[in-house]
């Protein structure tokens, strides 16, 4: 068999996408207000109660650090593959396409995991205001189909529709933080949140693995290169300025809710809401901005989830067209769609795959939030903390061979590579050993999910024999040296 060449001229994707436009696509992926109306509950109630902020702080923290050594590279990697092009260009075209098949799978199920959210919110929205009782299934095959007719046509569609969704459900938070903060919250401002003796009781391991959940997306911002509007900047602007917003947004809207529920009553009021006997965002909301803003925020609830899935169906219709365009994948996942200037081809199958999937899942009786979004939250957190120590190391061996690509980039070619692999092994263990929780199932469950990623990894190493993955961008460093 002939080895597939994966040098030659192949079609790019065109845009005009801008820094906003980029961190709207990252932003709507983490699903701001789905975090903080489903993950902070998780993380006080679970976690180290009060003092679960700082588990958001320190988990955009160790992506902060992460980032460093992610956009040093970036100006040495030019085609829009995003973490499997970084480790390919590191580690070699074995470890980029365990790389790319473990992205496949992180993303296949987070998006899975939030259609399987969005049909029980959906179905919470329609009976809370009088409507029938119908199956989840029916709003998330429902909410698929939009999402596949958006993302069918060209992306700046698709940024403008989330730009506006994603808005609005910032917009809400941010004013109910300033009104709670404002009036002074339960018992005024949760400083106890800051307490030593609260952060490091229970388990902040727990706050830091929902905090990480949260950011599951983060990879975007490299995923539209080709689309971008002058990528050598605005590839580093998005990233810095995504991770900052959502990391602050997700610490300061969780100590918002402490301080309106008061530090002294937010875990019973949290473990209430898990256990189905309240909903914590929804009620303080309620108590702060009243009845109205309580039913506009279920609303946005819903336009959050569906810009998460928007968001997240693009990702993956764009790693599997540049998968096909290096021969990995059936060829016809890498055509452009002459009138939309879209993988429109990747899109469809795209659909088609998340759509067998759900249907798997909902034929086996699943609760759609502990065995769907629980379930795949948790597949889909392995394999991103995976990929993230994975493009670490590969950040760091990548300027390691090149001496010359160092000149003035010591701390993100060597320093920041380093702290950020010996943090994400931290956060690794912390998502192992907390994984339960994230999957509300069994031991033996937990388990089988957990080394889905791994699976996915491995079957990439031992196929990639096979490829030879484009790493023309190293090339051209190593012609660097050489001239030098």
């Amino acid at each position: 068999m002939t080895t597939p060449s994966l040098v030659e001229v192949k079609p790019r994707l065109q845009g005009n996408l801008g820094t906003g436009a980029i961190v709207f696509m990252v932003i709507a992926a983490a699903a701001p207000l789905t975090v903080i109306g489903g993950n902070v509950p998780l993380a006080v109630g679970v976690g180290n109660g009060a003092g679960a902020p700082v588990g958001f702080a320190l988990a955009a923290v160790i992506l902060l650090v992460f980032s460093v050594g992610f956009v040093t590279m970036t100006p040495f990697v030019t085609e829009a593959g995003a973490f499997f092009s970084y480790v390919t260009a590191g580690l070699g075209s074995r470890a980029g396409l365990g790389a790319a098949f473990t992205a496949l799978v992180a993303y296949t199920a987070i998006q899975v995991a939030v259609y399987g959210y969005v049909g029980w919110a959906a179905d919470d929205l329609v009976t809370h205001f009088g409507g029938p009782a119908l199956p989840w299934w029916l709003y998330s095959f429902a909410t698929m189909a939009i999402v596949a007719v958006l993302g069918y046509r060209h992306i700046e569609l698709s940024a403008k529709v989330l730009g506006v969704a994603l808005a609005l459900e910032i917009l809400v938070v941010i004013v109910l933080d300033l009104v709670i903060f404002t009036t002074g919250g339960a018992n005024g401002p949760a400083l106890e949140t800051f307490d030593p003796a609260n952060v490091f009781t229970g388990s902040i391991g727990v706050a830091v693995l929902f905090a990480l959940t949260g950011f599951i997306g983060f990879e975007a911002t490299a995923v539209f290169r080709d689309e971008a509007r002058n990528p050598e900047k605005t590839i580093p602007r998005a990233t810095y300025l995504a991770v900052t917003i959502i990391g602050a947004f997700y610490a300061i809207s969780c100590w918002a809710l402490i301080t309106g529920v008061g530090a002294d009553s937010v875990v019973t009021v949290a473990q209430a809401t898990l256990a189905g006997e309240g909903n914590m965002l929804l009620d303080v909301t309620e108590q702060y901005l009243g009845t109205i803003m309580r039913d506009v925020v279920q609303v946005l609830l819903i336009t959050s989830l569906f810009a998460c899935v928007l968001s997240f169906h693009n990702v993956i219709a764009r790693y599997q067209f540049s998968l096909a365009n290096k021969g990995v994948l059936p060829g016809r996942l890498g055509v452009i769609d002459k009138k939309h200037n879209s993988p429109s081809a990747s899109s469809i199958v795209q659909t088609v795959t998340a759509a067998v999937v759900l249907g798997i899942l909902a034929a086996s009786g699943l609760d759609p939030l502990v065995g769907v979004f629980g379930s795949m939250a948790g597949v889909a957190t392995v394999g991103m903390v995976i990929l993230l120590l994975t493009t670490s190391i590969a950040v760091f061996v990548f300027f390691a061979r090149r001496p010359s690509a160092i000149s003035g980039r010591i701390w993100g070619s060597r320093v920041f590579p380093v702290l950020a692999i010996m943090g994400l092994c931290v956060a690794l263990w912390l998502v192992l050993s907390n994984f339960t929780l994230v999957t509300g199932g069994s031991a033996f469950v937990s388990t089988i999910l957990a080394i889905i990623p791994a699976v996915a990894f491995a079957l990439g190493i031992v196929l990639g024999k096979r490829f030879r993955l484009d790493r023309h961008s190293a090339d051209d460093v190593d012609e660097m040296d050489a001239s030098s």
